[in-house]
């Protein structure tokens, strides 16, 4: 379900120029950086990418709902690390992206992570966004 305009608690805002050979930052300056795009495409791959900030982004909220859920359920996910691998690549439509998500729960037995993993896949916003939208793999290490 959306949530309404009077819902909303935050609101990122960054401005790009030159979309993806150019620059990104946000509006109070904690993001400030050049982005082009990585050798892979053809690009100088000085800069960051979109696809290296989306990874980022999805891989931090994806560790939060995994927190919410762990809390939940009462299991131990400390040290626990996420790692978002983003994959861009041509399809019919032009471009489109991939997602791996990998989580290292060293205190869980794989059943039990994967099962967390699953539940947080339902909660994070980021999942909910791209649901349906593109292949996002959930995966234990």
């Amino acid at each position: 379900m959306a949530i309404q305009q009077s819902e909303v608690l935050y609101t990122a805002v960054a401005t790009a120029e030159n979309g993806r050979d150019g620059h990104v930052a946000t509006d109070d300056g904690k993001i400030d950086v050049v982005v082009n795009p990585p050798k892979e495409m053809g690009g100088s791959g000085v800069g960051t990418n979109p696809e290296q900030l989306f990874a980022a982004g999805y891989s931090a909220c994806f560790q939060g709902a995994l927190g919410v859920v762990a809390r939940r359920a009462g299991a131990d996910i400390s040290g626990s690390t996420v790692t978002a691998k983003v994959g861009i690549g041509k399809n019919d439509d032009g471009f489109g992206i991939i997602v791996e998500i990998s989580a290292t729960l060293p205190h869980l037995e794989e059943p039990a992570a994967k099962a967390l993993l699953e539940q947080a896949h339902q909660v994070c916003p980021y999942s909910k966004a791209t649901r349906g939208n593109i292949t996002v793999t959930l995966k234990v290490s």
